[in-house]
């Protein structure tokens, strides 16, 4: 038997480390040739690290959230035949952090202590330990985090004269609370009460531990969960906060008429062909940015502010905010200029689907000049979003609702939207993104000029 040590290949061109983002085996695994035994992310892309020999799983090397360099160990097997390395007879220890399940570890108290995962897994609530002698007023406070996993009854059932079973401690500490325990469920054998026992029928305000009003337990809860953020999560963090540490950001928010165009979406969808998509309004507000950003060319682009370099892009490459298993990642749209409503609709699917199934290259995920986020249905009001670095500008379609709005001297229930928009104003002064938006505006109210020249 021989010893193979896994080595962190080059995962991308000029990449010099990654993170680890979970593990998919575990020491003393039989894994095979072409297994996926680690994922790995640098930049937006996660990339599967897969076993290139059979064998057994003796060391893995960095826990999820750690960086590995290119070229470090990431795996031991021991294969058949000489490997790759020489052994030194001793088995390797196992590495506890580096397990499959990467959810929240368990937190020991309610002090933060760095917990790995990434939402997977079974996690547990913080336990809080009861001091001998606590006060009414701090009952309760550990009670929900270690209840008794044995069902309380909802009400003591014992008759009258029969003493409830308790150690002298419990008895002392219901007299100084004024609790008679005849009316304390016990859980312990023989129904015994326990200090558990007393807490949960101070939390619950003497029903036993539950109540059934309103078809709700309404019981305290206590524990702290800590979350390592890592892989996505983490570098999502660290660009939305790098946007707004060096972008100073100023919003716009116009109001849109929308009666037309949604009469216009519902025709389009109604006579489709087969073979073609259904539309949502992304294609259409597509269409009206890349009609309008010729004249604002300070608005699709990329400011390097290290360099001091704005670049102003003639193509229009449109980001799309994409709400993910793993987080809000921007697939890209290419050559948006290029598309009718029809084919941007294609494409938004396309690079969507591929964002949330993980799937996505490194292309598609990167070079946008201009981003459009929307929250769909749940659009709400208004939005101030945040632009994606190192663009300038990025744009929220609101939720489309019915008002009454006054035309001509009368009132009329039309269908309308609030535009919100954010823009890094280095860049773009309020005027020009004014007017921008006014444009745009006027291609959404009159969606015939979408399709002219």
């Amino acid at each position: 038997m021989g010893k193979y040590v896994f080595k962190l290949p080059d995962v991308g061109e000029g990449t010099a480390e990654a993170e680890i983002v979970a593990w998919h085996v575990k020491v003393g695994d039989r894994v095979e040739e072409d297994q996926n035994l680690v994922d790995v992310m640098t930049d937006k892309a996660t990339v599967e690290m897969t076993s290139p020999v059979s064998g057994i799983i003796v060391s893995l090397h960095g826990e999820p959230g750690a960086m590995a360099p290119v070229g470090a160990p990431l795996v031991e097997l021991e294969v058949e035949g000489e490997g790759n390395a020489k052994s030194n007879g001793k088995t390797p220890a196992k590495v506890e952090a580096a397990k499959p399940a990467v959810g929240p570890k368990p937190a020991p108290s309610l002090s933060p202590t760095g917990g790995e995962g990434k939402g997977e897994g079974v996690s547990k609530s913080a336990q809080v330990s009861r001091p001998p002698h606590p006060d009414p007023l701090s009952l309760g406070r550990g009670s929900a985090a270690g209840m008794s996993t044995q069902s309380a009854p909802a009400f003591a059932t014992r008759t009258p004269g029969e003493k409830p079973l308790a150690s002298p401690a419990v008895r002392q500490r219901a007299r100084d609370l004024g609790i008679e325990l005849q009316f304390v469920p016990g859980t312990g054998p023989a129904g015994r009460i326990s200090h558990q026992d007393l807490d949960t029928y101070v939390s619950s305000r003497g029903r036993g531990g539950v109540s059934t009003r309103g078809g709700s337990q309404y019981i305290k809860r206590d524990g702290v969960e800590d979350v390592k953020m890592i892989g996505l999560r983490r570098k999502i963090a660290e660009n939305l906060q790098e946007s707004k540490r060096r972008i100073p950001h100023f919003a716009y928010v116009e109001e849109v008429d929308m009666t037309e165009l949604e009469s216009l979406r519902a025709h389009l969808n109604a006579t489709k062909r087969a073979d073609q998509p259904k539309l949502n309004v992304l294609p259409f507000m597509m269409r009206a940015l890349v009609k309008v950003l010729p004249d604002f060319p300070q608005i699709n682009a990329r400011f390097d502010d290290e360099a001091g370099i704005v670049h102003r892009f003639k193509p229009v490459h449109m980001g799309i905010a994409t709400q993910t298993p793993n987080g809000l990642m921007v697939a890209v749209v290419q050559h948006a200029e290029a598309r009718d409503v029809w084919d941007s609709a294609l494409e938004v699917a396309r690079v969507s689907g591929l964002a949330r199934e993980g799937k996505a290259s490194r292309e598609e995920l990167s070079g946008s000049t201009i981003t459009i986020t929307s929250l769909g249905t749940l659009g709400g009001v208004v939005t101030t979003p945040v632009i994606n670095r190192p663009e300038v500008a990025i744009i929220g379609p609101n939720a489309i609702v019915e008002r009454p709005v006054v035309q001509g001297g009368q009132i009329v229930v039309r269908k309308m939207m609030n535009l919100s928009s954010s823009f890094d104003h280095r860049v773009v002064d309020g005027y020009d993104a004014a007017l921008f938006i006014q444009r745009v505006k006027a291609l959404l109210e009159h969606p015939a000029m979408l399709f002219m020249d």
